[in-house]
């Protein structure tokens, strides 16, 4: 899936400067961080649906949902290879994961990503993407000193990324 639209989860100010906060300190101990992305697309989010296809979609259905109160939990770990995908897990709830279904279903049947589907999500929100084995360690420990604990936080919106036009449309 390279040219692939999702449907992401959006924070509140305070939450998205404290993921940020993450970001800039790995960037100050010369470790991949999501901060090197200079886009504009990018910010701290949790994706709930990527798919090759979706057209746009009415979300107002989701509009009473926010803000969601969320808490953003320990690191985990993606991928294989000789690097990983470092992320914050994001504590499911059942308001999250009714959030997550309701999506799913008003997007009805599709080629979801597998990490993305109902029943497999991990929701979660990266941090550092192509981290090598050997740095895994310093990471974490980076992580651990800039506050490493969990945060309360909250989704306050939902957005639309299309990364063949690379635009962002504000769902809710």
């Amino acid at each position: 899936m390279t040219d692939v639209v999702s449907l992401e989860l959006v924070f509140d100010d305070e939450t998205d400067a404290a993921v940020r906060a993450e970001w800039d300190a790995l960037l100050r101990a010369d470790l991949p961080s999501q901060a090197r992305h200079r886009g504009e697309s990018n910010r701290p989010h949790a994706t709930l649906l990527v798919r090759t296809e979706l057209p746009l979609i009415d979300a107002a259905p989701f509009a009473t949902t926010f803000p969601l109160p969320l808490v953003l939990g320990a690191p985990v770990l993606f991928g294989a290879g000789r690097s990983r995908v470092i992320a914050r897990s994001v504590i499911p709830t059942a308001d999250l994961l009714a959030l997550h279904a309701g999506v799913h279903d008003l997007a009805g049947p599709g080629d979801d990503a597998p990490h993305t589907r109902p029943g497999r999500w991990t929701a979660h929100v990266t941090l550092a993407r192509r981290m090598p084995l050997d740095r895994i360690g310093d990471a974490l420990g980076v992580l651990g000193e800039s506050g490493g604990s969990d945060l309360a936080g909250r989704a306050v919106g939902m957005r639309r990324w299309d990364a063949a036009t690379r635009t962002i449309t504000d769902l809710v």
